[in-house]
């Protein structure tokens, strides 16, 4: 069934409608074998999903976003260089189990949007190998509610970002046409499978909950208001949420004004003073210094990328 949604791709909400078996023309320029950047055991998420022994985050190449300030860009926005990253099912299966041996304490399974079938079908393997331990879900949020709904009682853990309260900054800044309605209703359907439940094992380490990112961008360009007020009145105020101070202008932002610059540590009070406002008491908030050490670099160190941080 999930592999039936490649044929004419209606994976994530682009719905480019292309044979992904045939082509790869569409908006995230892969086909039908999925793509690993990179996997490692990463320490830099929230304390709740890294843990002692880190998240087993697994790198999907290319994205089916294209953010100007993309931090990642170097996968997700090279689809020459990331062609030659594709893996087989077996071997995606293979990755689970060698971070689930090395003790890390999840799957991290990050930007995995545009290989949702795919990501299942090496899933059914694993699970015949022995793997057991929860699965994250870290999208940038635009998300397919139809392949969101292949994966209730899969995932355990929903760690989306959410990031702009109206579509005119989505499409402008990350080219995704109608984001803030694709993303409320891809959050929503997260909310409906896991609910606010927040299950930690006996070291803290989360088992079962959705943590809601947020990254606050400067000049406003977010709208994290009408994020947070969203949450809040259409979901729920026990949800846990991380805002994060890390954006500096990456790949193509320092050709924007708007965002050529970092973001002020009053821009990013004001929005602390929003989860107040909204009742969002649950979650983390970065230090305003995050910009400075946050910097990924997959193409100088694939194997640890997030060495350093």
């Amino acid at each position: 069934m999930a592999n039936g949604m490649l044929y004419r791709c209606r994976v994530c909400p682009h719905e480019c409608r292309m044979n992904r078996f045939e082509t790869k023309s569409g908006k995230c320029f892969s086909g039908a074998l999925p793509i690993v950047s990179s996997y490692t055991a990463h320490l830099g998420e929230e304390p709740v999903i890294s843990g002692r022994m880190g998240a087993g985050n697994i790198f999907f190449g290319n994205c089916n976003l294209k953010c100007l300030f993309c931090q990642n860009h170097e996968i997700s926005q090279n689809p020459k260089v990331e062609c030659k990253n594709e893996v087989t099912l077996e071997r995606l299966a293979g990755i689970m189990i060698e971070l689930q041996n090395k003790g890390c304490h999840n799957i991290g399974l990050v930007s995995p949007s545009h290989f949702v079938p795919q990501i299942i079908a090496a899933l059914q393997i694993a699970v015949e190998q022995g793997l057991k331990i929860p699965l994250v879900y870290n999208s940038n949020g635009y998300d397919s509610v139809e392949s969101l709904k292949l994966l209730e009682g899969i995932i355990d853990i929903y760690l989306p970002d959410f990031k702009y309260g109206n579509s005119e900054a989505g499409l402008k800044y990350s080219k995704a046409p109608d984001y803030f309605i694709h993303a409320k209703n891809a959050i929503s359907e997260m909310y409906r499978q896991i609910g606010d439940v927040f299950i930690t094992d006996n070291e803290g380490v989360l088992q079962r909950g959705i943590i809601i990112r947020h990254l606050v961008l400067p000049n406003g360009l977010a709208e994290s208001e009408g994020i947070l007020r969203f949450i809040s009145s259409e979901l729920s105020n026990k949800i846990y949420i991380s805002l994060m101070s890390q954006y500096y202008p990456a790949h193509k932002a320092g050709d924007e004004i708007l965002l050529s610059r970092k973001v002020s540590v009053n821009e990013y009070e004001r929005v602390k003073m929003l989860l107040e406002k909204y009742g969002l008491g649950n979650g983390w908030v970065q230090e305003p210094e995050s910009s400075e050490f946050y910097r990924p670099s997959f193409k100088s160190s694939p194997d640890n990328p997030f060495e350093g941080i």
